[in-house]
């Protein structure tokens, strides 16, 4: 999975040009970068809101489906997202939809301890079942989120093959043998697509928000589910499981279908240690959980 390139680049200037155009009213608000991740650059505006602009074409789309969706599944949500609050269109050489949206006064999971991260595990459970419903038919595709886990072998040896990790085959075999649980079968569910702890935001040690639903899509909501083994230690990952499983009645496949899915995302997490170290911990982090169980 190599590193994307960013096609577009979003300085000041050009922020302040295109708010000025779009949204008037805002275009004197201070500006404060807050950084450029895998597809967007951020900017704070005022105290209250954030810019999002996608970098390259692929994570345009990702902007399209927040923009499209998520007001849609907001008021069925008991934790806070990003619903866009403007929308901006492209305009003075820059090519893409573009966002604004709330800004939260919150750190990313990623951030804090693990062992303090059990408190929220049950209001991440509430947000897991009441997202994970029947979708739509016109509901965004997603080639790598929501389908059969056992289609990941192939990237995840690959991965493995190149980041020459000291428990590669322990990985490989689990997942192997994990993946090897029944398919899921039922209705095509919403799924987040990424819930990775870097997309949870806390505050006050309580879970304020979920963000980034660029992967939003519907399938089996395993993939989700993974995020118990990647952001959660064993007594708050049984704690998120019963709350689901009393809510939604999931089998043991489901879970060992969501296991899978955390080692294969664990490991891709680990691509590029140097551009995002604490998506490289988390993926460490990941592997650990998942091979202990």
């Amino acid at each position: 999975m190599a590193h994307p390139k960013i096609e577009v680049m979003v300085d000041e200037a050009l922020a302040r040009t295109l708010l000025a155009q779009q949204h008037p009213d805002l275009a004197d608000l201070p500006l404060t970068w807050v950084g450029t991740g895998w597809d967007n650059a951020m900017w704070r505006l005022g105290d209250h809101l954030l810019l999002r602009f996608p970098v390259r074409e692929a994570a345009a789309h990702l902007v399209e489906h927040e923009q499209a969706w998520l007001p849609v599944l907001a008021d069925r949500l008991p934790v806070a997202v990003p619903v866009p609050v403007r929308n901006g269109l492209p305009a003075h050489g820059f090519p893409w939809a573009w966002s604004v949206v709330p800004w939260f006064d919150a750190v990313t999971a990623a951030t804090t301890p693990v062992d303090e991260r059990g408190a929220w595990a049950p209001r991440l459970a509430d947000f897991f079942v009441a997202l994970h419903v029947p979708a739509p038919q016109d509901a965004p595709d997603n080639p790598v989120r929501g389908g059969d886990v056992a289609a990941r072998r192939q990237p995840l040896h690959e991965r493995l093959a190149t980041l020459a990790l000291p428990d590669a085959d322990r990985i490989a075999s689990r997942f192997d043998e994990l993946a090897a649980a029944p398919a899921w079968r039922g209705p095509a569910l919403w799924v987040h697509g990424d819930p990775h702890p870097a997309n949870l935001l806390v505050h006050d040690g309580d879970l304020r928000a979920v963000i980034d639903f660029g992967d939003v899509t519907s399938g089996d909501p395993a993939c989700d589910l993974a995020t118990a083994w990647l952001t959660f230690d064993a007594p708050a990952r049984a704690r998120l499981r019963a709350r689901v499983d009393a809510a939604c009645g999931w089998d043991e496949a489901m879970w060992r279908r969501a296991q899978a899915w955390a080692l294969h995302l664990a490991v891709a997490m680990q691509m590029h240690p140097v551009e995002y170290p604490h998506l490289a911990a988390v993926g460490r982090h990941g592997v650990e959980q998942a091979l202990a169980t």
